[in-house]
């Protein structure tokens, strides 16, 4: 009778250093902004910076800035900036968390998926770095297209992170099982 040893979860091999840092840098920064957003939470923007990233409209924006003051409006440029940051830190973080969730599976099949969710972590990272480049641009005076393409681009971040992770579970559960059953 022949035994067949399943693959663990995770890698046995530890996490390498770079990838610890940019975890811990990414994990850091996300606090940080969590802490600066806390004082742009107001009625017409009940998620702070996050409402502003969504907002279509230039009238929800121009309600949303207005909402802020501008004691609040260095709090909301800072957070766009470490905004731009974060994105270095999770991009790096999520890249290598693939490569490190490929590195004990040499099948063809989870090596495309891997090459497909590094392409939909890079898309999400530029839809990222170009969101908060909008924004910033809208915080002086906000335009409908402005708006509407900063909420576009969040959308499609949203979508090619939730995207890539799921890529991330399928490629850790690829072949958990034998293709046959022995004997």
């Amino acid at each position: 009778m022949v035994t067949v040893q399943r693959p663990p979860f995770l890698p046995v091999k530890p996490m390498r250093s770079p990838m610890k840092a940019s975890l811990v840098l990414a994990v850091g920064l996300f606090l940080v902004i969590a802490v600066l957003n806390q004082s742009l939470k107001t009625e017409a923007a009940p998620q702070g910076i996050f409402s502003f990233q969504l907002a279509a409209t230039a009238e929800q924006s121009s309600a949303i800035l207005q909402s802020w003051g501008q004691e609040n409006l260095a709090f909301a440029k800072l957070s766009l900036w470490l905004g731009l940051l974060f994105t270095v830190a999770w991009l790096a973080s999520l890249l290598q968390l693939t490569r490190h969730f490929t590195r004990d599976r040499p099948g063809i099949r989870e090596r495309k998926v891997a090459r497909w969710v590094r392409v939909l972590f890079v898309i999400a990272g530029l839809c990222d770095v170009a969101e908060n480049s909008v924004l910033l641009n809208n915080l002086a005076t906000p335009t409908d297209a402005m708006s509407s393409s900063a909420a576009i681009l969040a959308l499609v971040k949203i979508t090619g992170v939730m995207l890539g992770i799921a890529g991330l579970v399928v490629i850790r559960a690829a072949r958990r099982h034998p293709l046959s059953q022995p004997g």
